[in-house]
């Protein structure tokens, strides 16, 4: 079967590209080095051509509430139109767990990209995940000040790129469910505890501190807004054994 990945250099998308390769399809992995642009729409059609599934991994190169806003709209509806033409029968798309549910500016803007999705007509799957375990790093730097990182309490369940990916793969190889799956790492504990273990095993001589006020992308934390609230996959990989096996932990 042929696949075309969007965002298929990026960190989820040479993964999920990897998988899907090895169990014989044929992968298209697009972006703009590849001569692919979701924003201008170039070479959406020749990717597409004779394709069953996209997978849509694009990503904003800013987190600025006005240009990620534009950045999914126009990506999504050139993405969309270019699979309609295509004939694609399953689009699928990575969201994020709680995005319907927390006000901050790249939040708000996935959600118009899941608008656009179910709106499309085409046969779709979203699958919307817990934070990347990938993205601790520049989570502690963000509420950095000082020699202190202040974190909001609210309930965290990172998930391991790798497990993103194998989800993703799954749900591409499966029938469209017109809806939403949930995915989410083992393991749920307050953000401030998982953002201590992280900055601890990297030896990061930063205190983290619980702060009911900090904020996330912009937006605040309230204790169930980034976590599943019903049925989720769990990936496999725990955050210690993360920490182990990546190079954070070394």
């Amino acid at each position: 079967m042929k696949i075309v990945v969007i965002g298929g250099t990026g960190l989820i998308g040479s993964k999920t590209a990897a998988i899907l390769r090895q169990g014989g399809h044929e992968v298209v992995a697009a972006s703009p080095k590849s001569g692919i642009n979701t924003i201008t729409g170039e070479g959406l059609k020749e990717a597409m051509a004779g394709a069953q599934v996209v997978i849509d991994l694009a990503n904003s190169p800013s987190f600025e509430d006005k240009v990620v806003l534009e950045f999914f709209e126009t990506s999504g509806r050139n993405v969309l139109a270019a699979e309609a033409a295509a004939g694609i029968r399953h689009h699928v798309a990575l969201s994020i767990v709680g995005t319907d549910r927390s006000d901050n500016g790249y939040f708000r803007a996935k959600v118009a990209q899941e608008k656009l999705i179910e709106a499309s007509g085409i046969p779709y799957t979203i699958i919307r995940a817990t934070q990347f375990m990938e993205f601790l790093g520049a989570i502690a730097a963000s509420g950095a000040e000082g020699n202190l990182v202040r974190i909001s309490p609210g309930l965290f369940q990172p998930i391991a790129a790798d497990d993103v990916a194998a989800a993703v793969a799954d749900v591409a190889l499966a029938a469209p469910r017109n809806g939403i799956v949930e995915i989410a790492g083992p393991e749920r504990a307050p953000f401030n505890e998982i953002v201590a273990r992280y900055v601890k095993a990297v030896g990061d001589p930063h205190e983290v501190v619980c702060d009911p006020e900090a904020r996330y992308f912009g937006g605040r934390v309230e204790e169930r807004s980034l976590v599943p609230l019903g049925e989720a996959r769990l990936g496999r990989i725990g955050l210690d054994e993360w920490l182990r096996g990546s190079k954070a932990g070394t």
